[in-house]
């Protein structure tokens, strides 16, 4: 299998894996959809990575070869401690610092 294969390959079975379930949560009732609506996201923001990432040619084999799924991806993710919250309140107080910066050079 070349190279190009083995991520298009990868690539196209994590989008199909996407399509459906974004299929399925369409038919869902509105408060299922925002119940699922970070899930979603996430897996759009890993299936960009997969697309556009540099993954090393045995890793992407290794999931093609271990049916890996996006589910799967999204799991493990899930799983992970980020520092989101912390990015949160640090765009928060840079923008108030900004708003005071901005509210004392006008006075």
């Amino acid at each position: 299998m070349t190279e190009n294969n083995v991520y298009t390959q990868l690539y196209e079975r994590m989008f199909e894996e996407q399509e459906r379930f974004r299929e399925w949560l369409l038919a869902q009732p509105p408060s299922e959809i925002l119940n699922h609506s970070y899930e979603y996201s996430m897996r759009e923001d890993i299936l960009m990575a997969i697309e556009y990432s540099e993954l090393e040619e045995k890793h992407a084999k290794a999931l093609l070869d271990g049916n890996v799924t996006l589910s799967d991806l999204y799991d493990d993710f899930s799983d992970l401690e980020t520092d989101h919250m912390q990015d949160v309140r640090d765009t928060i107080g840079s923008r108030a610092s900004k708003v005071l910066r901005e509210t004392e050079k006008n006075r």
